[in-house]
């Protein structure tokens, strides 16, 4: 059993000052693989204390000098991998062929890109070549709450930590309660790179305790939040007395447009882009909307490359999907692939319980429905998941008042040969990311959704700026 007690405050690993016990679980096994503690207010009073103490000389350590701390972590990050991987794979269920290279791979991406774009990036600039006694000044928000999620755990700390570093900003981070030990390792790699006493602070807990402690603390700047739109809409709210900026990235309803003239891919790939991560993906491609020409035998590839899904513990090697996370998200799962049946949905794979041979961990079967439609439950609500809805639509028009026609606008994908017909629908669909035919965004695009999904922007030079503020100078001496 793994004790990890501690947090990690104004440059030292100390004992708790509200602390109690919680137990992580292993969703392979359904058994305890460590305890940490859970802090309450002394905890996030003290950690606050320590990044308000540490704000006013890192903000004013020139950026080449916070870049040069966040390249010799991005050294540490590297060597210390494999202790992050197995972390990851152990507390959430990342098969550890998938936490080995797409989870911890997020975390040395997003460094990298971080690093490019800051290196390029001009914090004092002049308004313009006429106007160049007023200046352009990005300065740092100040103290910040980041708080993140249990599913991608590495891609939203990076997303925040390292932004806000190169930013200038101090921070307190809160991993998820569910996957904090690969944060723990994180926290090493930030103290050994040598950052300043306060700048990066660490304090594990739960929304309710540490959570909702941060985002009304009188002395945090902004809060910056991954995690559910419920949560979301709380966060803004007990911020809004203090008025914190607030950035947040929420959940999503992905509609995977597939035209008649899509090519021969489109479908295994989307099946398969759905089941990644056992479906845990806020920009999961989770509705399937299938032009009606292509729509039976989509829908029969689909069920059989969703069959071919192997599921099994994320302790082995090998490509399959492991479990979801924990009872909770079990048992929601459950109930909607139920909830599916009962209100007409086609179930032409997967289904209730667990698949055939794992009796035990919180192992889902890759589920396919077909015939829905976008007002069933199961079209309407993030399963979180490895649940895909298959709807059949007729014209261009169609499929964009379908896609449209949900709260959340995170990403949305096309699938068709006609350039013009995917250049329209991307300008037409409501949602802060289109991705393509396949083709994956580039390094440091921007990350981030509308409505319901979320407001700013993370990753590159956006993921920069929203961590400064603007500030506008004249009369600056040239």
């Amino acid at each position: 059993m793994i004790e990890k007690r501690q947090f990690y405050i104004n440059g030292e690993w100390v004992d708790p000052k509200d602390g109690r016990d919680h137990e992580v679980i292993d969703p392979s096994t359904e058994e305890a693989c460590a305890v940490i503690s859970l802090g309450g207010q002394a905890d996030v009073d003290a950690a606050v204390a320590a990044a308000k103490a540490a704000f006013p000389g890192w903000m004013a350590t020139p950026p080449e000098e916070r870049i040069a701390i966040v390249e010799k972590f991005l050294e540490i990050y590297q060597s210390r991998a494999e202790d992050i991987a197995q972390a990851v794979s152990t507390e959430m269920g990342a098969p550890i062929d998938l936490a080995r290279t797409a989870q911890v791979g997020a975390g040395l991406g997003h460094t990298k890109n971080f690093l490019k774009a800051a290196k390029e990036f001009d914090f004092n600039r002049p308004l313009s070549e006429k106007f160049s006694d007023t200046r352009i000044v990005y300065e740092a928000v100040g103290v910040c709450a980041l708080i993140t999620p249990w599913n991608w755990p590495l891609n939203q700390i990076s997303l925040k930590v390292i932004a806000a570093a190169i930013a200038g900003c101090t921070m307190i981070l809160k991993p998820s309660e569910e996957s904090p030990l690969d944060a723990m390792v994180f926290a090493e790699c930030m103290d050994a790179a040598g950052f300043p006493k306060g700048v990066f602070n660490l304090v594990n807990g739960d929304g309710a305790g540490v959570g909702s402690a941060l985002t009304t603390h009188k002395d945090v700047d902004m809060v910056s939040f991954t995690g559910s739109t419920r949560a979301g809409i709380q966060i803004s709210k007990a911020a809004a007395d203090s008025l914190k900026r607030v950035h947040l990235e929420l959940g999503g309803k992905g509609a995977n447009v597939v035209f008649e003239d899509a090519d021969d891919a489109a479908i295994k790939r989307g099946v398969m882009h759905m089941m990644n991560n056992s479906g845990q993906s806020c920009n999961a491609p989770s509705r399937m909307l299938v032009q009606k020409g292509i729509y039976d035998k989509a829908v029969e590839t689909a069920a059989e490359v969703a069959k071919s899904v192997k599921v099994a513990s994320a302790h082995e090697e090998g490509k399959h999907i492991g479990p979801v996370v924990n009872k909770t998200q079990f048992d929601k799962i459950q109930a909607l692939i139920q909830k599916g049946i009962d209100e007409g949905a086609k179930l032409v794979a997967g289904g209730t319980g667990r698949p055939e041979g794992l009796n035990r961990g919180f192992f889902v079967k890759p589920t396919v429905f077909a015939d829905v439609n976008n007002q069933m439950t199961i079209a309407r609500e993030e399963i979180f998941g490895p649940v895909l809805t298959i709807i059949p639509f007729d014209t261009e028009e169609d499929a964009v008042e379908i896609a449209n026609d949900t709260p959340y606008g995170l990403t949305n994908y096309v699938q068709t040969q006609d350039g013009d017909r995917a250049n329209r629908m991307s300008l037409k669909l409501r949602s802060g990311m289109v991705e393509m035919n396949g083709k994956p965004r580039g390094p440091g695009a921007p990350f981030g959704g509308m409505k319901q999904s979320g407001n700013g922007r993370e990753a590159g030079v956006w993921g920069l700026e929203d961590f400064m503020e603007v500030k506008a100078i004249s009369g600056w001496t040239v």
